[in-house]
């Protein structure tokens, strides 16, 4: 995490507080959450009467219902129920951090950073690459943790692109979305599904009070050169034109 001095950093999950005293001892503050009333007993027990306690706030509740404070750096081993929405939830958020260090459960972790064509490239994988350079940093085997876990975890740094992307990224979502319900078959296939063109023709008429809609979301893929692609091999390029080719034609996603 590079931490520095003047450092605040946001820690989701603190427990007992093992990793919350390693790096109060190097910033200059630590905003830990934790949703359970007992660990933060504990935690407060712990730097109780010390010079750290000065230098530890803690958030007490659910974290995913919470406005993010102010933080340089996120370094979690997070709640791996949480990460999806966590992460996003980071990548949303303003004013911009410097980076996120977290673990998470190896799978979601390696999905974090899947690039186009392998087999856990999924919309998490493009939208994640969108808003941010993903890097897996270490894998940490079961056997470190006291239970071991069922499952492997490993180590990733999340660092935000700023500026982000002028994207708005509602819609993007929406045509990633559809785009990846079925990443296997081709965009000309998923776009025929009718719960799509009911979406879309009325996201279509709300801007531009037109109809035929399923005739032109063939053309724009046809147009765009996308008709015959599949999602699971389409990078962030591939979707940025896709996306223009159909806002261009006035069909929406948001």
């Amino acid at each position: 995490a590079a931490l520095r001095r003047t450092d605040v950093i946001l820690e989701v999950g603190p427990g007992t507080g093992n990793l919350t005293v390693k790096m109060l001892e190097k910033v200059k503050k630590v905003i830990a959450c934790e949703i359970d009333p007992r660990l933060v007993g504990e935690l407060q027990k712990r730097v109780q009467g010390t010079c750290l306690a000065n230098k530890l706030e803690i958030k007490v509740g659910d974290i995913l219902k919470t406005d993010l404070p102010f933080f340089d750096a996120c370094v979690a081993n997070l709640p791996y129920q949480i990460s999806s929405p966590f992460v996003f939830k980071l990548l949303l958020h303003r004013p911009f951090f410097r980076c996120a260090i977290l673990m998470f459960q190896r799978e979601f972790a390696l999905r974090l950073v899947a690039k186009p064509g392998t087999k856990l490239y999924c919309r998490l994988s493009i939208n994640t690459q969108l808003l941010a350079r993903v890097d897996h940093l270490m894998k940490v085997g079961k056997n470190n943790f006291r239970p071991p876990p069922k499952v492997e975890s490993s180590v990733v740094r999340i660092e935000p692109k700023n500026p982000p992307p002028p994207i708005n990224f509602q819609e993007w979502d929406g045509l990633v979305r559809i785009a990846f319900v079925r990443k296997n078959k081709t965009l000309s296939a998923a776009f025929k599904s009718s719960a799509v063109e009911q979406l879309l023709d009325h996201n279509y008429r709300i801007h531009c009070s037109l109809h035929n809609t399923v005739k032109k979301i063939q053309t724009v893929l046809k147009n765009t050169g996308y008709s015959e692609k599949r999602a699971r091999s389409m990078d962030i390029d591939d979707f940025i034109r896709l996306l223009h080719g159909f806002n261009s034609e006035g069909i929406h996603f948001s």
